[in-house]
C-alpha cells in the first residue's frame, strides 16, 4: 500500500462556505479528539485537588509544571500571563502527535496547512504583543543593538527576512518530522509483511529483523513526537521573550 495514503484527507461532512471547502474531515475529527482529551485531563484531573494526587491529577500537574517552567526560564517572568496560550499550544501539538501513533488514527500535525496555521497564530500573536507593548519602538528589533548605523541597509533586510521566516521554519520542522517518521514506519512495516508473505516460513524468520527495527522505530517516533511539541513550544517562548524585551 502507498505509504502516503495514511495522510489522505477524508471528508465526513461536506461543508462549503463562500466557495471555500470547510468540510469536517478526519483531520478535523482528530483535532476535536485531541481537544477533548486535553479538556478531560485538565478538568477531571484537577477536579478533586487532592493533597495526595491520583494518577490523572499527577499527570495534569506534571504537564502544568513542565510548561510553567518552560515559560519562566525561556520567556521570562513577564510572560507568565501568557502561560494559558503556551500551555494550550504545547498540549494540542503533543496530543496530536501522540494520537497519530495509534494504528488506524490520523496525524493532523503531518499536514503543512495545520502546522502553518499554528505557526502563523504564534507569529501574529508575538508581533501584536510587541507592537502593543513597545509601539513603533518594536521595529528596533530588526537593528541589532550596538551595530554600526552604516550596516543598517544590510542588517535590517536580513533581520526582517529572518523574522518573517519564523512561521515557515516552525511549520516545516513539525510537519516534516511527523510526515517523514510515519512514512518510514509504514515502509518498514509493509516490508516486514511482504517479506514474510513472499518467502513463506523462511520469510517470517528473516522478517523478524525488520520487525524488530520497526518496533524500535515506533519508540523513536514517540520520542520525536514529544520532542517536536517541546521544540515548537520553546521557540514560541523565545519569540515571546523577544517581543517583550526586544533582544
Amino acid at each position: 500500500m502507498d505509504p502516503l495514503h495514511q495522510f489522505q484527507i477524508q471528508r465526513y461532512v461536506p461543508i462549503n462556505v463562500g466557495g471555500l471547502d470547510a468540510s469536517f474531515s478526519n483531520s478535523s475529527l482528530y483535532m476535536v479528539v485531541a481537544v477533548a482529551i486535553i479538556t478531560g485531563l485538565i478538568v477531571f484531573g484537577m477536579r478533586g485537588r487532592a493533597l495526595v494526587p491520583g494518577r490523572m491529577q499527577s499527570l495534569a500537574e506534571m504537564f502544568y509544571e513542565f510548561v510553567a517552567n518552560m515559560v519562566r526560564e525561556n520567556a521570562g517572568p513577564d510572560a507568565r500571563k501568557y502561560f494559558p496560550f503556551v500551555f494550550s499550544l504545547f498540549m494540542f501539538i503533543l496530543i496530536g502527535n501522540l494520537l497519530g501513533m495509534i494504528p488506524g488514527t490520523f496525524t493532523f500535525t503531518s499536514h503543512i496547512i495545520v502546522t502553518f496555521g499554528l505557526a502563523l497564530t504564534v507569529f501574529v500573536f508575538v508581533t501584536l504583543l510587541g507592537l502593543i507593548k513597545h509601539g513603533f519602538h518594536f521595529f528596533t528589533l530588526f537593528m541589532p543593538h550596538g551595530a554600526p548605523i552604516a550596516l543598517a541597509p544590510i542588517l535590517i533586510p536580513i533581520e526582517v527576512l529572518s523574522y518573517l521566516s519564523r512561521p515557515v521554519s516552525l511549520s516545516i520542522r513539525l510537519f516534516a518530522n511527523m510526515m517523514a517518521g510515519h512514512t518510514m514506519l509504514k515502509v518498514f512495516g509493509g516490508f516486514s509483511v511482504l517479506l514474510g508473505a513472499g518467502l513463506g516460513g523462511l520469510g517470517y524468520t528473516i522478517g523478524i529483523l525488520p520487525l524488530a527495527i520497526n518496533v524500535a522505530l515506533v519508540g523513536f517516533e514517540i520520542l520525536v513526537a514529544m520532542l517536536q511539541a517541546y521544540v515548537f513550544t520553546i521557540l514560541t517562548c523565545l519569540y515571546i521573550r523577544d517581543a517583550l524585551e526586544l533582544h
